[in-house]
């Protein structure tokens, strides 16, 4: 997650893409009228944190009123979201040994958001409370941890925040840890070491989803070879359509498909494109300040102000992706996870939650069956977490 924090949406040079036609965008509002998305990663809660403080008044952040920024309930509703997991990420260098105060932080946040807005979210921990809240037209909200440094080597850390509805757990995030190795880090133990096997076996004991994105391949290796339970990817892309290596390489998905896990793929541009992951690199090498980079970004897409304007990127390449894992891992496989909020840098046609349907259009214009769809939207995320509730009882 890179945090920019800001509160408008990003227009390349050459506009917006191509809209599929009426009837595909018809078509599509209407698969998700009847199966609504559920979303695997909005970095919403963080970006709640940096405008408004550490412990916010929530009535300031104004979710029930549309917005210049990526995540509002307006915006929710007519992109036919009926699922949230809210990703609760805590930066991994915030000073030493306050990584649990600020997850403890971000999880109660999450619950006053839900509790303030309770006309609109559910808080929900099981797939059969999420199916009900979407029966009543709620949007059900799950709690999902972006990074294993915040149980401080601890199970007992871990069984309190699974105790308190967190229901994922990203093993790393940038960095890599003392038990696991990070994807975009040098590695420290090959994969897992002994006690990250340990919190593997926890985390299926738990009935806890095991998250791989931003993990190493051996760790991912690793993890396939342990679980007993299936496993997500709750925001990542294929790697044999762009190379970033937060994506995920095909010899992986493969097993992602024997282990019955799911690939829920980012609508982040520089993990969709080579041109755009080249733009970033250059980017953020010249602008290493997260809030620099929203400074140069905002004068980046000011009138007569083009300057360090990425590559274009539309729902066609997040299309590609999608059609990529389902050709190596099969249908049943694969999931949504826009990380809205987690970058700033989406593709021009995806630039908010209000988006998912012409994400769709497009795959109806790619001969995507309804019944399809409804796996995509929300039927295999469903399904994972009954079978790593099965797991856990048994």
């Amino acid at each position: 997650m890179f945090i920019v924090g800001l509160l408008g949406c990003f227009f390349t040079s050459q506009g917006f893409a191509k809209i599929q036609p009426e009837g595909a965008l018809e078509k599509a509002y209407k698969v998700l009228h009847k199966y609504p998305v559920i979303d695997g990663h909005n970095d919403l809660p963080w970006n709640i944190r940096e405008q408004y403080g550490e412990v916010p008044d929530l009535q300031r952040s104004h979710l029930e009123i549309e917005t210049g920024g990526e995540t509002d309930i307006p915006k929710l509703r007519r992109g036919k979201v009926g699922g949230q997991f809210w990703s609760v990420w805590v930066p991994n260098d915030i000073k030493e040994g306050r990584y649990a105060k600020v997850q403890l932080e971000q999880i109660d946040l999450v619950k006053r958001m839900v509790a303030q807005y309770s006309d609109t979210f559910v808080f929900c921990t099981t797939a059969k409370q999420v199916k009900q809240a979407m029966r009543q037209g709620k949007i059900a909200s799950m709690l999902g941890i972006e990074g294993g440094h915040v149980i401080e080597n601890s199970l007992p850390l871990l069984r309190m925040y699974y105790g308190l509805g967190v229901r994922y757990m990203t093993l790393t995030h940038s960095k890599t840890i003392d038990w696991a190795d990070s994807a975009t880090d040098k590695a420290r133990s090959d994969g897992l070491s002994d006690f990250g096997k340990t919190v593997i076996k926890e985390m299926n004991r738990l009935g806890m989803m095991i998250d791989l994105s931003h993990v190493s391949e051996k760790v991912m290796q690793d993890v396939l070879a342990l679980s007993q339970a299936p496993i997500i990817f709750s925001h990542s892309n294929a790697k044999a359509v762009s190379s970033h290596p937060r994506n995920v390489p095909d010899n992986i998905l493969a097993q992602v498909k024997d282990n019955n896990g799911i690939v829920m793929v980012n609508f982040v541009s520089y993990f969709l494109t080579q041109e755009s992951r080249q733009w970033a690199k250059t980017f953020f090498k010249k602008v290493q300040n997260p809030q620099q980079r929203s400074d140069v970004f905002k004068q980046a897409y000011e009138k007569d102000k083009q300057l360090d304007i990425p590559p274009s990127v539309t729902v066609k390449h997040v299309a590609d992706h999608i059609q990529h894992i389902r050709d190596v891992a099969g249908v049943d496989h694969i999931g949504l996870g826009g990380d809205f909020w987690g970058s700033g840098i989406t593709p021009d046609d995806l630039r908010d939650v209000s988006r998912y349907p012409y994400l769709f259009a497009e795959l109806i214009e790619r001969g995507w069956s309804d019944r399809d769809l409804a796996k995509l939207a929300q039927q295999n995320i469903l399904r994972v977490m009954t079978d790593v509730e099965k797991v856990a009882k048994q």
